[in-house]
């Protein structure tokens, strides 16, 4: 492929994107469910003028990297440490339920199969891919609405980003019974000492950073470095601990969101995730959608896949969420809000066909979930937030 063309897929990408992301917001739905239309439009599903190539995969990565440090920036930090218990045992909820949901139905599917044979993990890593939860469109939708910092779209965001770590330390143990170089203890001894070196390194960082925002406040270089600290976080929790890197963005913006100029690093983020990064992201799901090589059985599989994996999401965080004291209509918009799968579930899916635990044929119904998921959860936050804006939380 030439160099050049990806300059034509951008820009039909970001036309697309906008028009589309306008025309939905004026149907009264988030500009992100014309996005992700907009990307079926173009993708190979029907027009095939833009391919999901790897350059765009990569530049739709950056975008839920900024996305999920602009959500960072604008943490509530006294709601995020009142939500972490809360949040704990949602996120534990999110991946117990699902898990044990998705291989009883991967069972029931295609028959019962013996605890320690292949068939038996297969069907527990389609649980493990009902796990993972995307936050990046729920934080959008939640941002449009003006709800991100409100005490539920705090818990949102620790439970999912608390979520992505346990189905990681899951992933790890179901591919260690078939990859013997998977050490699960490994994992869950990096992702201590990711959070322990963060809380270290975050103190002193937060210091550095309040003190250049006290000499050189609104200035560009206070974004830029803000900019460094974002990437080097995403590639440092990715490379080194083996956590995903939307955690490592999460967490250095939440280290900033203190600072007097942290509402000033998030306009500025918003800029570039606005007009190029953010559409590419939600476009990216829509393009990476086909519809080869279907058949009855598949499309009926991925039919109870996607049903069984957004309610057993719904159930088990929205049960928890109730038990933790939150109020009924509440502890729904968690679990709807908990209910998107996108790139930790693609991630997951890809280690799964990588190790042999997952068919490739099983990869459509994934990217039918993502979809599924991603149109349907910012329109029912809406729906839920115009009726039960947010009040009080507990009884």
């Amino acid at each position: 492929m030439e160099k050049y063309l990806i300059f034509k897929d951008l820009a039909i990408i970001i036309v697309f994107a906008k028009v589309f992301g306008i025309l939905a917001r004026k149907m009264k739905a988030p500009m992100v469910v014309g996005e992700i239309i907009a990307g079926l439009i173009i993708g190979p599903c029907l027009l095939g003028w833009v391919e999901a190539n790897d350059f765009i995969l990569q530049m739709a990565e950056i975008g839920v990297i900024l996305l999920m440090f602009s959500a960072g920036l604008e943490t509530n930090l006294k709601d995020l440490l009142k939500t972490g218990p809360k949040a704990l045992l949602i996120a534990c909820a999110g991946v117990f339920v699902p898990l044990v949901g998705g291989a009883i139905f991967y069972m029931c599917f295609y028959g019962f199969a013996a605890v320690g044979t292949q068939d038996f993990f297969k069907a527990v890593f389609m649980g493990t891919i009902m796990t993972a939860t995307s936050v990046g469109i729920t934080v959008e939708s939640l941002r449009e609405m003006g709800y991100l910092k409100g005490k539920i779209g705090t818990t949102i965001l620790n439970a999912a980003i608390i979520d992505d770590i346990i189905g990681m330390i899951v992933l790890t143990v179901v591919v260690g019974f078939n990859d013997p170089s998977s050490n699960p203890m490994t994992v869950v001894k990096n992702t201590i000492l990711f959070f322990c070196i963060a809380l270290v390194g975050g103190y002193f960082a937060y210091k550095i950073f309040k003190k250049v925002d006290q000499r050189y406040p609104h200035s560009r270089r206070i974004t830029i470095a803000g900019l460094a600290l974002c990437l080097a976080m995403a590639y440092a929790a990715e490379h080194y601990f083996g956590i995903a890197d939307i955690t490592g963005a999460y967490v250095a913006g939440i280290i900033l969101c203190n600072i007097h100029d942290s509402e000033y690093i998030a306009r500025r983020m918003d800029i570039n995730s606005y007009v190029m990064f953010g559409p590419i992201f939600f476009a990216s799901i829509g393009l990476k959608t086909t519809i080869e090589n279907l058949d009855i059985s598949i499309l009926l599989f991925s039919v109870g896949f996607v049903l069984v994996a957004l309610l057993t999401k719904i159930i088990g965080c929205g049960i928890m969420a109730r038990m933790c004291n939150i109020k009924t209509k509440h502890a729904l918009k968690v679990g709807i809000g908990m209910m998107t799968r996108g790139e930790v579930a693609l991630i997951v899916a890809q280690k799964g066909l990588s190790v042999g635990l997952l068919d490739p044929v099983y990869f459509t119904s994934v990217i039918f979930l993502i979809i599924v998921s991603s149109i349907l959860t910012p329109i029912l936050l809406k729906l839920l937030y115009s009726k039960w804006p947010d009040e009080s939380l507990e009884n």
